[in-house]
């Protein structure tokens, strides 16, 4: 009876392409794909990914590469051949891209021809797109699949690593019957109907985009677009031709929207709902949005990459009067807020986000003390401080950890301080995030120096060692940081001062 009760991520695909074979999954570029057509792609690459490459069941694949029919494809086939897929952020370069593909074991590196150079020699490479012997090449001729044995839910099928408070990521490993208790509830709470146009723009190796929106609107049957990145123009463009009517983006695109001279003078009726997430959405700007589009049916997506990532909504109907809250939480989520103690608190007092879903993580690979931690009493202790009102919904207030949301994408503090400690002026350094109108939050080093340096010059000094997302944008410059009774820096206080 093995399989017989279980759900894949790749099965999620298959029963779409069961049900309507002929309408069209998904397009990207010049290439569309059937449900039927994009179906047997899947079973092509893991197919490939078995035979030529060798891969077995539990095998970790890393892929560092663009947004691409082929992105997707990849992720697929791995799921459908029992591997486990290990998503890489493009921008990672150096010891941040070898820490990755080292620490999750990866016997293969899926990527593009212009990002190889990067990759280690120690890791075998192969291309997804743009080459004669990409997987993406090999799909033009169909072969079958038949798995060395069937994946099952219980089974692991990606690695999403996400930043702490340390330098050193952790990587959340997702089974296939978490991330599709995932898809369900994303489904459920966002509304996502077969009959929607989506378009995806943001990075796929995010688990907002790929978990919450592709995966769970090729579930429903819909029509998938991928863009390379999210540009206003092409997206109004898809609107006023009526290809597309559901956006997400991080609120760091949705304020370049709002600001793009385009917006105040494109037909843009047709678009039916706008999802925010992955960072703190300015109210001014969600306020400034519904004003040109008072039709248009926001919804605010919070979570983290350990619950799939979804893990409470905001309804549009729900926005009045609580446009800071983050919503309810979602089908197969439940959630508290406790003490330290690990106590549930009364509502309006602030505390710590607990949650027991079917959606969470079986932990941190090969992180038993990092997992311990996470995993106590019960429950999944989530780093959030948030309040709880009567009515159940949630208001983030504060993070327990020292974590920068920068544009959607989370920097630890502690790689970027030490970075900036390798400078020889530097004496002391604390980074912190601070209020931003393009960023949210803006990566902030506080210093204190001991030699001379400019702020520039700081700066300059931590992208050569960074990448450039993680490098602060702005530098300010203090006689001393403020300490506790033991030594420690004060963050909070910093960012009291400077906000």
């Amino acid at each position: 009876m093995t399989g017989v009760r279980s759900s894949t991520v790749d099965g999620v695909l298959a029963r779409s392409a069961r049900r309507t074979p002929e309408h069209t999954a998904l397009r990207y570029a010049d290439r569309s794909w059937t449900y039927a057509e994009l179906d047997a792609a899947v079973s092509t690459a893991a197919a490939v990914l078995a035979g030529e490459h060798g891969l077995r069941p539990g095998d970790r694949v890393a892929c560092y590469a663009h947004n691409s029919d082929a992105y997707l494809i990849g992720f697929l086939g791995c799921a459908r051949a029992g591997l486990v897929h290990v998503p890489v952020n493009q921008n990672l370069t150096g010891d941040d891209l070898t820490y990755i593909l080292e620490q999750s074991g990866s016997a293969l590196v899926l990527t593009d021809p212009d990002l190889a150079d990067r990759i280690p020699a120690a890791f075998p490479v192969s291309p997804l797109r743009d080459a004669p012997d990409s997987l993406l090449a090999a799909t033009a001729t169909p072969r079958a699949f038949v798995p060395e044995r069937e994946p099952a839910a219980a089974d692991l099928v990606q690695l999403l690593y996400t930043s702490g408070t340390t330098a050193l990521p952790k990587g959340a490993m997702m089974t296939h019957g978490a991330l599709v208790h995932e898809y369900v509830s994303a489904i459920t709470a966002l509304g996502l109907r077969a009959t929607d146009r989506p378009v995806h723009s943001l990075p796929l190796y995010h688990s907002a985009q790929m978990h919450v929106f592709l995966l769970p609107y090729l579930a429903v049957g819909a029509q998938n677009i991928i863009l390379d990145v999210p540009d206003a123009d092409r997206i109004f463009d898809l609107v006023e031709a009526g290809q597309a009517d559901s956006v997400f983006a991080p609120p760091t695109v949705w304020i370049g929207i709002s600001q793009h001279p385009g917006f105040a003078t494109r037909e843009l009726g047709g678009l039916r709902k706008a999802y925010y997430g992955a960072s703190i959405m300015p109210v001014p700007v969600l306020e400034r949005l519904r004003e040109r589009l008072p039709a248009l049916a926001f919804y605010n997506c919070f979570g983290q990459s350990e619950i799939g990532p979804l893990a409470a909504v905001l309804g549009p109907d729900e926005h009045e009067g609580r446009m800071d809250s983050c919503g309810r939480p979602v089908l197969f989520v439940e959630a508290r807020v406790v003490d330290e103690d690990g106590k549930e608190v009364p509502d309006g007092t602030a505390g710590e986000v607990v949650y027991r879903s079917p959606q969470l993580c079986e932990g941190y690979w090969d992180k038993p003390e990092e997992t311990a931690e996470a995993f106590r009493d019960g429950w999944f202790h989530s780093g959030d401080l948030a309040v709880r009102d009567a009515e159940g919904f949630f208001t983030v207030v504060d993070r327990v950890k020292d974590v920068i949301n920068s544009g959607g994408v989370l920097v630890a503090s502690r790689q970027v301080e030490d970075a900036l400690y390798t400078h020889p002026a530097v004496a002391e350094a604390a980074v912190i995030g601070l209020p931003d109108e393009r960023w949210i939050e803006a990566v902030t080093a506080v210093v204190v120096l001991r030699g001379d340096a400019t702020a520039a010059e700081l700066v300059d000094h931590a992208r050569e060692r960074l990448a450039h997302f993680k490098a602060p944008k702005k530098v300010l410059f203090v006689d001393e940081l403020p300490r506790n009774a033991s030594g420690k820096i004060l963050k909070r206080e910093l960012r009291d001062r400077f906000a």
